[in-house]
């Protein structure tokens, strides 16, 4: 199962260096727009850092940071649910993130152990 973790924190990391106009629009409004793209990579390099650390001898403190950035990137998903802007994506996709959460943050907790 850490592996499946593993690669899903990776190819999510990386998709933020693909794609960073989509990451870009769900950062809420109350940021900065110059500070936007910079949060885009950094949270993107840091998801990248945190799944090559599970697979290393700094696991603990690599799903500790997981748990961090986790919380911290939330408010994303919650501006990405309530914003019309994102009414091409389905909602039961936008609100269905937002449950989702917990148990990612519990699938990350395992490996603090």
């Amino acid at each position: 199962m850490k592996y499946l973790l593993v690669a899903f924190l990776a190819i999510s990391g990386i998709m933020h260096f693909i794609k960073p106009k989509f990451f870009k629009a769900i950062i809420p409004d109350y940021f900065p727009s110059t500070w936007r793209l910079p949060l885009v990579y950094w949270s993107g390099f840091f998801e990248i850092l945190g799944a090559i650390g599970l697979v290393s001898p700094y696991q603990n403190e690599a799903a500790w940071g997981l748990i961090l950035l986790l919380v911290a990137v939330f408010p994303a998903n919650v501006f990405m649910a309530y914003n019309s802007r994102f009414s091409h994506i389905p909602a039961w996709i936008r609100w269905g993130r937002l449950p989702l959460q917990l148990p990612l943050l519990y699938w990350v907790y395992q490996y603090t152990l």
